[in-house]
């Protein structure tokens, strides 16, 4: 079963195989996690943006597009969830993944005792001034940066993700460059 496409994986839980589901969150969760944390730059923030980003996703499951790639698509869930949690600024109660005791055990999930990949990269200096340079960006140019260097999405990718046309994503993109180049060399 691990060696099933997400269309698959789909298909065989709306059919009724909870099993799929649960092999498709594995998949993704720490990416997302990664990802959300790469834009909040804090942990429980970015459990609560990964919380509701699988949640969403559960949700409108039955309206995914089995033409489309299943990682654009929870990447692009990923991505507004982000933007509305950075517009808001507050904390979101989630409570759908609650036990009948209010018991929520989804973030004992993400626990893992060896250090984030993060955390590794930005012990050394260099990456230090780099995220510090990236945090200085605007939350689009970010996104638009932490997707294509850190996610390895194409252009074309996150252009259905930020649903905006590719000469803008590019734009973006060179000038989130330009920036970062900028307050990377200034003394």
């Amino acid at each position: 079963m691990q060696g099933l496409s997400d269309q698959q994986l789909i298909k065989n839980y709306l059919k009724g195989d909870e099993k799929s589901l649960e092999i498709l969150i594995k998949h993704y969760l720490k990416p997302i996690y990664y990802f959300s944390y790469r834009n909040v730059n804090n942990q429980q923030e970015a459990e609560d943006i990964t919380q509701e980003t699988f949640v969403k996703a559960w949700r409108n499951l039955k309206k995914f597009n089995p033409k489309k790639k299943f990682k654009t698509w929870i990447f692009t869930i990923a991505k507004n969830t982000a933007i509305d949690f950075l517009r808001k600024k507050k904390n979101i109660a989630f409570t759908d993944l609650e036990n009948k005791d209010h018991e929520n055990n989804f973030i004992e999930s993400l626990a893992d005792p060896s250090p984030l990949p993060l955390e590794i990269f930005e012990r050394k200096q260099l990456s230090q001034t780099v995220a510090r340079a990236i945090k200085k960006l605007s939350p689009l140019a970010r996104i638009t940066i932490l997707l294509r260097y850190n996610e390895h999405f194409t252009f074309q990718e996150i252009t259905q993700i930020l649903n905006k046309p590719i000469n803008t994503v590019k734009s973006w993109h060179y000038r989130a460059i330009l920036r970062l180049k900028k307050i990377l060399t200034k003394k």
